[in-house]
């Protein structure tokens, strides 16, 4: 896989754009390539001179929910990794991971190779045909060698952790963008006034997104070891980005009815993908912190 554009390196713009074109041509390997490549800025922010290579698929697996945990141990021979990690996109597809781990209870970030013998996989809990693709389970570890990357609060610290989640939010976007053909199509068809109307306001909400992407790539540009303004930055275009994707998807289901997403296999999967995909945007909560950190 081809590397993009560092963030902050003077072409963030080019980057948000890849990363949004990648899920408009397919949601499940676009959302896998932009962990892919935010492992690589996590590498070249925090991970000492270190890079992806071409021939590696990255995961970036950081939930930390109460349970299940792995624990990251350190013995004579280096850090060794025990345990279950949740939501792992890439799961058996990916040849290494930068994933949290415990450490004295607090999580730090480390580097696994994934095809020791002793990591296994998990994907069969998935329900839901939407993101399905991603292969997002559980990954087993047992006394998986792995090498920290940074220090112990780095990862979570870094200016950078906030601009990837603005590329995230591109991602979400870019999988919306690509349903507009879907009702361009049908605003075609003679007497057709109200999908018209429909393909209108999609347009309107995408370039109001491009906008928004563009204008945070150009501030990111400007000073990216701001943490403080990337925070705010991050969490205004994803809340915002959020809405705008449900809207386009309401329109959708007003402009095209049930027959696609009952009959046409790839307009029922982008809603599906799009729907499930930008529910990693945490809604109110978010925008409740956004409020509190309005200076």
């Amino acid at each position: 896989m081809e590397s993009l554009p560092l963030p902050g390196s003077g072409r963030t713009a080019e980057r948000f754009r890849a990363l949004w074109e990648g899920c408009r041509a397919d949601v499940s390997r676009g959302r896998l390539a932009e962990a892919h490549h935010d492992a690589d800025a996590i590498f070249a922010e925090i991970g000492g001179g270190r890079r992806v290579r071409p021939d590696e698929l990255w995961g970036v697996w950081a939930a930390e929910p109460p349970k299940p945990v792995v624990e990251a141990t350190q013995g004579p021979d280096g850090w060794l990794l025990s345990g279950t990690k949740p939501w792992c996109s890439g799961a058996g597809l990916c040849t290494h991971a930068l994933l949290t781990a415990r450490v004295d209870g607090s999580p730090r970030l480390f580097a696994a190779d994934l095809r020791h013998d002793g990591v296994g996989f998990a994907t069969g809990a998935w329900v839901n045909a939407g993101m399905a693709d991603t292969a997002t389970g559980e990954v087993h570890f047992d006394s998986v060698p792995a090498e920290t990357v940074g220090g112990p609060r780095d990862y979570l610290d870094r200016p950078g952790f906030w601009h990837g989640g603005v590329g995230v939010a591109a991602c979400w976007l870019g999988g919306a963008a690509g349903l507009l053909d879907v009702v361009r199509k049908s605003a075609a068809k003679p007497d057709r006034p109200h999908a018209l109307a429909h393909a209108g306001a999609i347009d309107a909400a995408l370039s109001t997104a491009r906008w928004m992407l563009e204008g945070a790539a150009a501030e990111i540009d400007a000073d990216p070891h701001d943490a403080d303004a990337a925070r705010i930055r991050a969490l205004r275009v994803r809340t915002s980005a959020d809405r705008l994707c449900n809207r386009i998807l309401d329109h959708v289901g007003r402009a095209l009815g049930a027959g696609p997403l009952a009959h046409d296999a790839d307009v029922a999967q982008r809603i599906a993908d799009v729907t499930v995909y930008t529910r990693q945007c945490h809604a109110e909560r978010d925008e409740a912190w956004l409020g509190e950190l309005l200076p």
